[in-house]
C-alpha cells in the first residue's frame, strides 16, 4: 500500500475489537483489582511459544543483520545506520531517514481518520498490533539484547512479553476512561409547568494531537509501550524516536503497527519511526514544534527537564535519573537479605532506572538472626554475595548482560576513587560472544557526610554503603536526596514494625514507592504491570507513573455538543 493513504481493508476493524474484547476486559479489571494477571507468558519455553519458535525468531533477527530495514514510510531522504551491538556482533541495519517536517505532516494528516476510528475500534487494532508482537517476542528478544545490552532471557522478557503488559495496560486505562462514559444522551430536566426541558448531547474524546514517544537505549521496548500505546488508544497519531543504538526494536514494533493499520483500512503514518543522524537532534526539533501535543521521554535528566521547560505546549512526561534508597535496620533474614541485595545490584550490570545505589546503614551495626553485625562486616558480607552470584562465568552473564556504553565504563572506573572500596569492579569474558564487554559492579564505602558524592545518580553498576547515624537518619537523608534529586524505587530491611512504619512515611512524603524486607524471588527493581505502580510522578525523578490514569488523561479532553431535542 502507497505510504500516507488510507487503504482497502482486508480486516474489518471492528473485528479486532470484537477477536480481543475479553483480553479488553480482563485487562480493565486487572487494573482496577491490581491482581496479577498476563495474556502474555514472560516464559521462553517452547511449551509455550512452540517448538519453531526459538529458531524462527533468531533467523528473523539474524536475517536483518547488514541490511535496509523493509519500512516504506512519507519523506525518507536517506538510509542511516547507527547501531552496534554490545556483545560485538556487526548489525548494520539501515533506517529510512526523514526530517521533522515531513513526519509531523504525515502524523497530521493521519489524525482525523484516526481520531474518527473510536475508541473500540482503536482498542480493537492496539490489541491486535500487541498480539502480533507477543507471536514475535523471540525476535524481539534478540534485537533487544544486541542494543541495549540485556541478556538474552531478560531481553524476551523485559524486552517481549513485560513490554506487551505495560502497552495492554495503558490501552485498558485509556479505553476505561472513554468507554465509562456515555457517548450521547438525552438529557431532560423536569420544570414546574408544561413539558420537562429536553437537550440532545454528544460527547467526544478529542485527541490532543501528534504525539511523540523519545526512547531510551536500556529499555527500547517496555519504556516505550506505554506512552504509545496511551497515545494510540486516545486517539493521537504517534511519532517513535528511537535510541541511535537501539533502533531495530522499535522499528520492528512500528512496521507491525503499520501493517495492522493497512490491514484495518487506516492510514499507517498513525505510527511513524523518526531515525535520527549522528548528533542531529532529531528529538528537540520535534518535541518543540506546535504540532507536537504529547511528548513521552525516558533518559537522562539533563534532557528530560530541557523538554519539561522548552516543550511548553505539550503534554510532557518524563523519566529521569534518581538516587534509589535501601535501607537497612535489622533482619531475621540475613543471607536471604544479602542474596537478594546482590542480585539486585547485578542485575543487567545496574543499568536499570530502579537499581538500589545507596544502602544505609547505622554505623553501629545491625542485629540479624546471625547475631550483631558490624557495618564493616554487612559491607563485606555484601560484597561476598556478590561475588558469590557472580563467580562462574556463565550465570555471571545471564545476570550482568553487558555494557550498554562508554558513559558506563567511565563511571566504572571514576567510582573507584569516590570512596572505601568494598568490591572492586572485573572484566568478565562472555561465553558466547568474544567481543562482549561485560562488568561486574562495584561497591564503594562512604560516611553520611560524602553527600555530594552518594546525593548524585551513578548510572551503571556502581552503588554505596553509606554509614548513618542511626535508622533515623538514614530516612532523613533518603527523603531529603529524593527530593533534591529524586529515585524511582525505596526499600526498608527491619524487624521492627515502628521502623516499617516510619519508612513507608518517609516513602510518602518524599514520593517514592517502597518495598520491605524483600528476602526472596521479588527484587525492587522490579514491577509487575497491572499492579506496581512505575515511579510515582511526586518527585524529581519522573513527573509520572507507567501506568496510572494521570499518566493517560492528559492525552484528550472532552468536548461535548448540545441541541435542543
Amino acid at each position: 500500500m502507497e505510504s500516507g493513504l488510507v487503504g482497502q481493508a482486508t480486516t474489518e476493524p471492528a473485528e479486532f475489537f470484537t477477536r480481543h474484547r475479553q483480553t479488553l476486559e480482563q485487562a480493565v479489571a486487572a487494573t482496577h483489582g491490581r491482581h496479577f494477571w498476563t495474556p502474555y507468558p514472560e516464559s521462553p519455553s517452547p511449551k509455550v511459544y512452540g517448538e519453531d519458535a526459538a529458531a524462527a525468531g533468531l533467523a528473523a533477527f539474524e536475517g536483518h543483520l547488514g541490511t535496509d530495514f523493509p519500512l516504506d514510510q512519507p519523506g525518507a531522504d536517506d538510509r542511516i545506520v547507527t547501531e552496534r551491538s554490545p556483545y560485538g556482533i556487526a548489525l548494520g541495519v539501515g533506517y529510512p531517514h526523514a526530517g521533522a517536517d515531513a513526519l509531523v505532516a504525515a502524523a497530521r494528516a493521519a489524525l482525523p481518520s484516526w481520531r474518527d476510528a473510536g475508541v473500540r475500534t482503536r482498542a480493537g487494532v492496539c490489541l491486535e498490533i500487541l498480539h502480533r508482537l507477543n507471536r514475535r517476542s523471540f525476535e524481539m528478544a534478540h534485537a533487544v539484547q544486541h542494543t541495549s545490552g540485556q541478556a538474552f532471557v531478560m531481553a524476551f522478557q523485559a524486552g517481549g512479553p513485560q513490554a506487551q503488559d505495560r502497552g495492554l495496560e495503558a490501552v485498558a486505562y485509556g479505553y476505561d476512561m472513554i468507554a465509562r462514559y456515555a457517548e450521547s444522551v438525552r438529557w431532560e430536566k423536569p420544570q414546574r409547568k408544561g413539558e420537562p426541558l429536553a437537550m440532545d448531547k454528544r460527547f467526544h474524546a478529542v485527541p490532543r494531537g501528534v504525539a511523540l514517544v523519545i526512547a531510551c537505549n536500556t529499555f527500547p521496548t517496555w519504556n516505550t509501550y506505554p506512552g504509545l500505546f496511551a497515545s494510540l488508544v486516545t486517539g493521537n497519531p504517534v511519532i517513535v524516536k528511537p535510541h541511535p543504538r537501539a533502533v531495530l526494536p522499535l522499528a520492528i514494533t512500528v512496521a507491525v503497527a503499520r501493517e495492522v493499520l493497512a490491514e484495518a483500512g487506516l492510514d499507517p503514518d498513525t505510527v511513524l519511526l523518526a531515525a535520527e543522524r549522528p548528533e542531529e537532534r532529531l528529538a528537540a526539533a520535534l518535541a518543540t514544534r506546535p504540532e507536537v501535543r504529547i511528548v513521552d521521554f525516558t533518559g537522562s535528566t539533563e534532557f528530560g527537564e530541557w523538554l519539561e521547560a522548552n516543550a511548553p505546549q505539550a503534554f510532557v512526561n518524563t523519566e529521569k535519573a534518581g538516587v534509589n534508597a535501601v535501607v537497612v535496620d535489622s533482619t531475621d533474614h540475613y543471607g536471604q537479605m544479602l542474596g537478594n541485595l546482590a542480585f539486585s545490584l547485578s542485575l543487567y550490570s545496574g543499568q536499570m532506572c530502579t537499581t538500589p545505589q545507596n544502602i544505609y546503614l547505622p554505623r553501629a551495626g545491625i542485629d540479624t538472626d546471625e547475631g550483631h553485625k558490624s557495618a564493616d562486616q554487612v559491607g563485606a558480607d555484601l560484597a561476598a554475595a556478590v561475588g558469590k552470584l557472580l563467580g562462574d562465568a556463565a550465570r555471571a552473564t545471564g545476570v550482568l548482560g553487558a555494557i550498554a556504553n562508554d558513559g558506563v565504563l567511565r563511571r566504572i572506573d571514576e567510582a573507584a576513587g569516590l570512596g572505601d572500596v568494598l568490591l572492586e569492579s572485573t572484566e568478565v569474558a562472555h561465553p558466547d560472544f568474544a567481543e562482549a564487554v561485560v562488568r561486574t559492579p562495584t561497591i564503594v564505602g562512604l560516611g553520611a557526610e560524602r553527600r555530594d558524592v552518594f546525593g548524585r545518580e551513578h548510572f551503571g553498576p556502581i552503588s554505596f554503603v553509606v554509614t548513618t547515624d542511626d535508622t533515623e537518619h538514614s530516612l532523613r537523608l533518603v527523603r531529603e536526596t529524593i527530593a533534591e534529586r529524586g529515585a524511582l524505587t525505596a526499600s526498608v530491611y527491619s524487624t521492627d514494625e515502628a521502623v516499617l512504619d516510619a519508612a513507608e512515611r518517609a516513602a510518602c512524603e518524599a514520593g517514592v514507592n517502597i518495598s520491605a524486607n524483600l528476602t526472596g524471588q521479588v527484587f525492587v527493581n522490579q514491577s509487575a504491570a497491572f499492579s506496581d505502580y512505575h515511579g510515582t510522578g511526586a518527585n524529581p525523578a519522573a513527573t509520572a507513573s507507567l501506568t496510572d490514569p494521570a499518566f493517560v488523561a492528559g492525552r484528550f479532553n472532552f468536548v461535548q455538543s448540545r441541541r435542543h431535542a
